[in-house]
């Protein structure tokens, strides 16, 4: 008998209607070599300043020729899929496997408890069977006030499952669905039970926030859970043992919600912490939950998600199940990308968090390239594939056996033997954070740990669902943006300029192009030279005269203005047609200069202090919370500065140096009788222009400011004072 024959379930389709962004690549490029040729044919042949300028110029239009370059091939192709869950359903419903569900919090000031548990919610009240979910809480913090919370939220769960599923509602979230979602009016009975589950989240939400806010669990409370035990003996946050417990044992016949369905498996854990071990946040705390879910659940599908990146649709377990239980490709993929997206984004994305053209654009065309990367939340993996195993062509998986894999133990057993799985000397002379796991000693170990699982052969693939399938929270600072910014760029050039860059690492085993396509990250942060390049030598060079663009009165300005404008109008189109706005956009162009000027610089010599030895990696977690007065401004779009900050004197330097550069030009335009100034320095004076518009937030916060959000003295006269000393210098 010949092969079964299967529909698939899923399929790939390229994009469509490509022929204007070919068109625009074609036309852009012959731009760039008009533009470089002219550079080498112009070379001033006197002056030492014009010589070097020049050249700096020069390297800089070099630099950005490669990256977009780069960038094109990474757009040039790509693909979208598309999943068919009834076909899922029909052939695979009974034999549907284990998912293991990962969320990761760190310290509850920073990360609410309240936040923590939506997250852990939405997770358990996926459209999928209860019995085949575990949810694994790892508390980095150790905090018994996130304890106190997953105990809320297990009883809890008893009556938001049924509730969901009985009410088919999105998203799954109580805090998010409540929020906007109106009482049933139209059916009594829908109607009771709408405001008692209300009433019961808003009571465990009211003793939540309570009891954080009081800074710790009252007596009583304790008495309550033998879990809570484990603080008597608790040195610090950063000094204890493993506290672990099965808060829901789904094995457990009695572990029933109030409708007598199934609840899912629910296990808080706090790896143990010593001074003297590294911690290795957040790669040794997923590497922890990997460990301990295989003698627990042990599922062959692990979902891991930030504990502010809620779920947003209760389909996307079944969703990437299409992909892993495919016939004929499911066996070679190692882990399916979601995109990541933000629920508290500004109508024009003030600090440019949307990452929509990231999202949009540029991950179909890395999984046209050969594959997305794995960017530490939202991610569904194969756990062979995430513990280190090598892809083969004999990998068949029997989804009837796997199931068929349960641990007998005892919750109290397995609670005993996950204590030593957990424990900081567990991974001594392994090769869990090496070979297995994620990978340690890297600020992105998300990126690294993906390249590591492509290069053994796994395949990986990037989903855009319908409805988004995770919504998270963005930073609403501006110094919060670009601290965020310098890690994701230092972690990605340290991967460039270590053995792990995908051109020696990846050599023979992943695909050139998409050896290439990680490079329009792994380059961010190289691209301050070339940015702060035009930032200064323009305007410098423009109060001492010095042209160093065409004349108007010259053909070869035509090069300029076209590949300029060509460029920015594209990307104009390019965001509108994500979902984002004119002014949106222009805000983007912004921050683009923003980060490239401060995160990027900042992350450059950070990557190379750490490969000097001088200093080593840590991770900082971005605030998931704001102060009311901060959230306000945040709603209303105005940027928030209000601390010192090495970042904001670059940035007020910058602003102020382009202003009296380009009032320096006014001038020279006013007093210029014979127009000569206008045809010889126009191009410099329209670039001071438009980086005067780009900084206007900076000199509101400068000088017209007067509220707590202002910038700070020290960083006005810091600013004022180097910026009229450059500008000095640069005229005498």
């Amino acid at each position: 008998m010949g092969k079964k024959e299967y529909l698939p379930l899923f399929e790939t389709r390229a994009s469509r209607g490509r022929l204007l962004f070919k068109v625009y690549v074609l036309t852009i490029f012959v731009a760039i070599c008009m533009i470089l040729v002219y550079r080498v044919s112009y070379l001033p042949v006197e002056g030492v300043v014009e010589i070097w300028s020049w050249i700096g110029m020069f390297f800089a239009e070099l630099w950005f020729s490669f990256y977009w370059f780069i960038t094109q091939l990474v757009r040039w192709n790509p693909i979208y899929r598309y999943t068919f869950k009834d076909r899922l359903s029909q052939r695979y419903e009974k034999d549907l496997p284990g998912v293991d569900i990962f969320v990761c919090t760190a310290d509850p000031e920073i990360e609410p408890p309240t936040m923590v548990i939506n997250t852990v919610l939405s997770m358990m009240a996926y459209d999928y069977p209860s019995e085949k979910l575990s949810v694994y809480l790892s508390d980095d913090g150790g905090s018994d006030l996130t304890f106190y919370a997953m105990l809320e939220a297990s009883r809890f769960s008893k009556h938001w499952l049924p509730f969901c599923k009985k009410m088919k509602i999105q998203p799954r979230s109580p805090e998010a669905y409540f929020r906007t979602a109106l009482e049933p009016l139209d059916d009594p009975n829908k109607a009771k039970e709408w405001l008692f589950v209300k009433k019961l989240y808003i009571d465990m939400k009211y003793q939540i926030e309570a009891t954080t806010k009081l800074g710790k669990v009252p007596v009583e409370i304790r008495k309550e859970h033998k879990g809570f035990r484990e603080w008597n003996f608790t040195s610090s946050r950063r000094d204890h043992q493993t506290f672990i417990e099965i808060l829901i044992d789904g094995r457990d016949p009695q572990a029933m919600d109030n409708e007598g369905q199934p609840l899912p498996t629910l296990v808080y854990l706090a790896r143990e912490k010593r001074p003297q071990y590294p911690h290795n946040f957040k790669a040794g705390a997923m590497n922890a939950l990997i460990r301990v879910s295989s003698r627990i659940s042990n599922s062959p599908i692990i979902l891991n998600v930030d504990c502010d990146m809620y779920s947003n649709n209760s389909y996307s377990v079944r969703d990437a199940l299409c992909f892993f239980m495919d016939e004929e490709k499911g066996r070679e993929i190692g882990y399916i990308q979601y995109p990541q997206a933000f629920e508290n984004i500004t109508k024009n994305d003030i600090y440019s968090n949307s990452l929509n053209i990231d999202m949009e654009v540029d991950f179909p065309g890395l999984d046209g390239n050969g594959g997305p990367l794995y960017i530490g939340s939202g991610c569904f993996h194969r756990r062979e594939a995430l513990c280190g195993r090598r892809y083969s062509k004999e990998n068949k998986v029997d989804w009837k056996e796997v199931n068929d894999r349960k641990v007998k133990e005892s919750a109290g057993v397995l609670e005993e033997v996950c204590r030593i799985l957990a424990s900081c000397t567990y991974e001594a002379n392994t090769e869990w954070g090496k070979e297995m796991g994620l990978k340690y000693g890297c600020p992105v170990e998300d990126v690294i740990t993906g390249l590591s699982v492509q290069c053994k052969g796994w395949r990986s693939m990037y989903f855009i669902p319908e409805r988004k399938g995770f919504l998270g929270l963005a930073p609403t600072t501006l110094l919060q943006t670009l601290v965020q910014h310098k890690r994701w760029s230092e972690g990605d050039f340290q991967i460039l300029i270590t053995r792990h860059n995908p051109f020696l690492f990846g050599h023979k085993r992943i695909p050139l192009k998409l050896q290439l396509s990680y490079c329009i990250y792994l380059l961010w942060a190289t691209s301050w030279f070339a940015v702060l390049c035009y930032l200064v030598v323009p305007p410098l060079c423009l109060l001492r005269g010095i042209s160093l663009f065409p004349k108007l009165s010259s053909p070869w300005i035509q090069s300029f203005a076209y590949a300029i404008f060509s460029n920015r109008a594209y990307g104009l189109v390019e965001f509108v047609w994500s979902g984002g706005t004119i002014q949106g956009w222009w805000n983007g162009q912004r921050m683009w200069v923003f980060k490239r000027t401060t995160s990027h610089l900042f992350g450059f010599f950070d990557a190379i202090r750490k490969l000097l030895g001088f200093s080593t990696s840590t991770f900082v977690i971005t605030a998931k919370v704001a102060e009311e007065d901060v959230s306000e401004r945040y709603e209303k779009e105005k940027m928030e500065f209000g601390v010192s900050s090495p970042m904001f004197n670059i940035l007020a330097t910058l602003a102020l140096l382009n202003m009296f550069s380009f009032v320096g030009g006014i001038k020279m335009l006013i007093m210029d009788v014979e127009s000569k100034v206008l045809d010889l320095l126009a191009l410099q004076i329209i670039l001071c222009g438009l980086l005067v518009l780009i900084n206007l937030p900076i000199y509101q916060g400068l000088f017209f400011r007067k509220d707590s959000s202002r910038m700070p003295y020290s960083v006005t006269y810091k600013s004022i004072i180097v910026s009229l000393l450059a500008c000095s210098i640069a005229l005498y």
